[in-house]
């Protein structure tokens, strides 16, 4: 028999603790997401997996907000993040960090997830776009690539909190594949 287990037996660190974890080298940026439960189910979907931080971008919902922490449930307070009016500030700052920039985003020449191996020896920073528009497509341009998710039904786009999930779990599979996040 199966028995679920309690959250007192989950072991899971403190937000203190969080602060102090080492981080996976990954940055993920929003770019005028609108929904307020997008921006905190990319909050506690970045504590899971213990994300450097959160950008956000524009129109861009910032915390303390009681939208936000209906879906990040506290990972607002974990997860470090910055606001930018304009998201090519963003990407000027990221690039001075020395991250590498990845727009996800349907492209011509873009790489497809499945064939995207990150390099850990590098940072990274993904931007995903507003639930209607996209990344903006001077964002793209100023990115050093395009990830595309590969999708096989009718749609063109998943909701955006979605998105940032597969994203993330493939940077840290690759990373809990190749070294030790826990």
């Amino acid at each position: 028999m199966l028995r679920k287990l309690k959250i007192t037996e989950m072991g899971r660190m403190t937000v203190e603790q969080f602060h102090e974890a080492e981080k996976m080298p990954l940055v993920v940026v929003l770019d005028g997401v609108r929904s307020l439960y997008n921006v905190g189910s990319v909050f506690r979907t970045g504590d899971a997996f213990r994300v450097a931080a959160v950008v956000l971008c524009g129109i861009t919902a910032t915390p303390p907000n009681v939208e936000i922490h209906k879906t990040a449930l506290g990972a607002e307070d974990s997860v470090a993040w910055r606001h930018f009016g304009d998201t090519m500030e963003a990407v000027a700052w990221l690039r001075d960090e020395g991250y590498t920039i990845l727009a996800v985003e349907q492209c011509e020449g873009s790489t497809m997830l499945t064939d995207f191996t990150p390099d850990f020896q590098q940072k990274y920073a993904v931007i995903l776009g507003n639930e209607v528009k996209g990344v903006q497509q001077q964002v793209v341009d100023a990115c050093d690539g395009c990830l595309e998710i590969p999708q096989f039904g009718t749609k063109h786009s998943m909701n955006v909190s979605v998105t940032a999930g597969i994203i993330i779990w493939h940077f840290a599979q690759n990373r809990l594949m190749n070294s030790s996040l826990v």
